[in-house]
């Protein structure tokens, strides 16, 4: 399918031939008939990915003080490749469809095949062919609404919220401070609403347009345009001034803000809607004690993944005007005829042409507001959703991934099962091992799939993604010879030796049962597990095929500093290792902030540390007592070892974010050593400390991932052995269960499998 996209790192735009997104639980899958361009959000995103790198930090101080956190604890080196890989990458635009329903997932029985929806959000609503949507972000289109009108829904939402906000009442008066698409719909509620309606616009003809749609008198925004107004306000409304003023415009200017208070009237309120400057003229603001409010996208829900993502509705007792309740309220707005959106339609351009109308409308070209995205009426997905390349290598941008292939990839035949690969633990086939993966966010794009690009014994041969983008970065970056959004087709792909599983942690057991089931080998990033359960049925999926040719991503244990630290340190029976863990705090946004679903933040990380001091120690845990920290989500660990060590685990979120992140102290034997950060590690063994020290943060994981890779080729034993995963993993999911039931819990040591060996 072809999809809008830009790379941030370059400003360069282009509409790309991606895979169609899959139809997931709890959604819709959408053939787009139109989509919007939202001419002030989508044009500064557009604006602000052709400025040069000091541009883009200047635009964005906030992420500029992440990276700079981040460079304190994880090195300069590890920064920029995290951010170059973020920034290096296409993005969608977009975020307000109608189109129809082409395949229902579970949980989203109420909608059908053949039905008209419009829908909404940045990361489902995009200018492409076609859209995975989810519940509450996806509403019925009425009969007799053009399509091309209920395009227009997620925007009217945006000035839905606003009106709402505002609390307008019958007779009110107000203006309306930029009257560009978003300022138009505003206008237009506002009049439905009975409200007496002002406007502000450096544009005369958007400023003609509202005074069509109902709006008294509307003028410049230059002195003489705003003493005119001011007049009439004050004859319209008995010379109090206006009793709402709606912030619809952007830029840098801090005039609309100034204007604001100028006009209003003593206790009026202040409504900012768009993205603008608001420095306050605080004696201004005060004399009139004037309420300023801020307008949230689209209502009650916008950014919380229960809501969007999960379909947990807000109980209309408590919040009646949800964003999907805002959405079909808008286009029933629209259906009954109290208001015109057709009117604001200045031109609709087929997709394919995408590049060249963003050009335009950032140079003025175009006059008017509201503008369309055409799509085919009668393209349809492949149902294999996989791209493949006809040359064999990488293509760069502007959508030259190559056409999708058709049936179940790999060349299993529709209603095929997978074929067995033979016995486990066989060297790969052709001397050189082909790897699938099933995810390539950013740090499978960052820290893996860097390293085996580079490796001459390894061919990236497939990858599936939940997002079209994501596939098209991954092949474009990396050179994937086939690329979709079906994991079934990575996993049944016979000419695969390994598969990656880098997806979210609720997922991992499930892929990694399914993946072994297949005879191939598994690298699966941590948790391997997040309960029992789920660790049982993995043991069980071994036992029942003999393939434990199994890896996890615990790479601390290869990060060169570490093991030197080690061998200097020597093995001198029990010891006590102390970890420390200065995690930082995780942003709002945070997925790891679903407990629920994806388990607790010591859940998906811990392993590392857990696995960490198994392999310093040489033993398996035995017991785990944990008890809570002082803020949520921190935890102090005591693990005990067969051998009669013990380690501690402090992993706490309330630290400096300058601190390093992680410490180790270790004792015993008479001696002692500390390991900073992976950037400095000293042992004391006689009367001086001797330190080394490390110019880059190596965590591991190039050695990890050649171990890993070498043992596949070769069919020699799996860099970690099994038993060891599963008592990582096993006393990492205690860690739970200690902190709920308050007493140490205990550890089953894992079967020992021959050809494992010993830790």
């Amino acid at each position: 399918m072809k999809q809008v996209a830009q790379n941030y790192k370059s400003g360069e735009l282009a509409v790309l031939d991606v895979p169609p997104p899959a139809c997931a639980p709890g959604g819709v899958l959408i053939r787009s008939l139109y989509s919007l361009i939202s001419t002030g959000t989508e044009l500064m995103k557009v604006g602000e990915a052709r400025l040069s790198l000091v541009g883009k930090a200047k635009a964005r101080p906030d992420q500029v003080r992440k990276v700079l956190d981040t460079v304190a604890q994880q090195g300069l080196t590890s920064t920029y490749k995290k951010v170059m890989n973020k920034l290096d990458s296409y993005t969608p635009l977009g975020y307000s469809v109608c189109g129809v329903v082409v395949e229902v997932g579970a949980g989203a029985e109420e909608f059908s095949v053949g039905q008209l929806v419009a829908a909404a959000g940045n990361e489902f609503a995009l200018h492409a062919e076609y859209n995975w949507v989810p519940v509450n972000l996806c509403v019925p289109v009425p009969d007799g609404v053009p399509a091309e009108q209920a395009a227009f829904s997620t925007v009217g939402a945006i000035a839905m919220q606003g009106v709402r906000q505002a609390e307008v009442q019958l007779g009110d008066t107000a203006v309306v401070i930029g009257l560009g698409l978003v300022g138009q719909l505003v206008v237009r509620l506002l009049v439905a609403a009975g409200v007496r309606v002002f406007g502000i616009d450096t544009v005369a003809d958007r400023c003609r347009m509202a005074e069509k749609a109902g709006a008294l008198y509307c003028v410049g925004a230059d002195e003489a345009g705003v003493a005119a107004l001011e007049r009439s306000l004050l004859q319209a409304s008995n010379g109090l001034g206006a009793d709402r003023i709606l912030l619809a415009a952007g830029g840098h200017s801090n005039g609309p803000v100034e204007t604001a208070a100028r006009l209003a009237r003593d206790r009026a309120r202040v409504v900012d809607i768009g993205k603008t400057r608001l420095d306050l003229p605080w004696n201004a603001y005060y004399d009139k004690e004037l309420d300023v409010r801020f307008s949230r996208s689209y209502g009650p829900g916008r950014y919380d993944d229960r809501y969007e993502l999960q379909g947990i509705d807000y109980p209309a007792g408590y919040v009646r005007w949800t964003e999907r309740r805002n959405l079909e309220c808008f286009v029933d707005l629209i259906a009954r005829e109290q208001i015109d959106v057709g009117a604001l339609i200045a031109n609709t351009f087929p997709i394919a042409d995408a590049t060249d109308v963003y050009q335009k409308l950032s140079t003025g070209t175009y006059p008017g507001v509201g503008f369309l995205f055409e799509y085919p009426k009668e393209a349809s997905p492949d149902n294999t959703r996989t791209a493949r390349r006809a040359d064999g290598a990488a293509r760069g941008a502007g959508g030259e991934e190559g056409g999708r292939g058709k049936g179940q990839a790999g060349g299993v035949a529709e209603g095929e099962t997978s074929r067995r690969r033979g016995p486990a633990g066989g060297p790969a086939s052709a001397g050189v091992v082909r790897v699938g993966f099933v995810g390539a966010g950013n740090y499978a794009s960052s820290m893996l799939l860097p390293q085996l690009q580079k490796n001459e014994q390894v061919v990236l041969g497939r990858v599936a993604t939940n997002k079209s983008l994501s596939a098209a970065n991954a092949q474009r970056r990396f050179g994937f010879e086939e690329v979709g959004t079906d994991a079934a087709a990575v996993l049944a792909d016979d000419r695969l030796d390994a598969v990656f599983v880098v997806t979210r942690h609720s997922s991992h057991a499930e892929l990694t049962c399914r993946a072994l089931e297949t005879g191939k080998a598994v690298f699966v990033e941590k948790p391997l597990a997040l309960t029992d359960d789920e660790l049982d049925q993995v043991v069980a999926t071994v036992d029942a095929t003999g393939n434990d040719r199994l890896m996890v991503g615990f790479n601390r244990r290869f990060a060169p500093l570490l093991t030197d630290l080690k061998d200097r340190f020597g093995d001198h029976g029990s010891t006590s290792v102390r970890y420390l863990v200065n995690a930082g705090k995780l942003d709002s946004t945070s997925w790891y902030l679903d407990a629920g679903k994806e388990g607790t933040r010591f859940a998906g990380e811990g392993g590392h540390f857990i696995d960490t001091l198994t392999w310093w120690i040489d033993s398996l845990p035995t017991q785990v007592y944990a008890v809570p920290g002082p803020d949520t989500g921190d935890v102090l660990v005591t693990i005990r070892f067969a051998n009669g060590s013990v380690g501690t685990i402090t992993y706490v979120g309330g630290g400096n974010a300058r601190f390093p992140k992680e410490t180790i102290d270790i004792t015993g034997g008479g001696r002692n050593a500390r390991f900073d950060n992976f950037q400095r590690a000293s042992v004391w063994a006689g009367r001086k400390p001797a330190t080394r020290k490390s110019r880059s943060t190596d965590k591991g994981q190039r050695n990890e991932l050649e171990r890993f890779i070498a043992a596949v080729r070769t069919g020699g034993p799996m860099p970690i052995p099994f038993e060891q995963l599963v008592a990582t993993t096993r006393a990492t999911i205690a860690v739970d269960r200690s902190l709920a039931s308050g007493k140490a819990e205990s550890i089953l040591p894992p079967p020992h499998r021959p050809g494992q060996g010993t830790v």
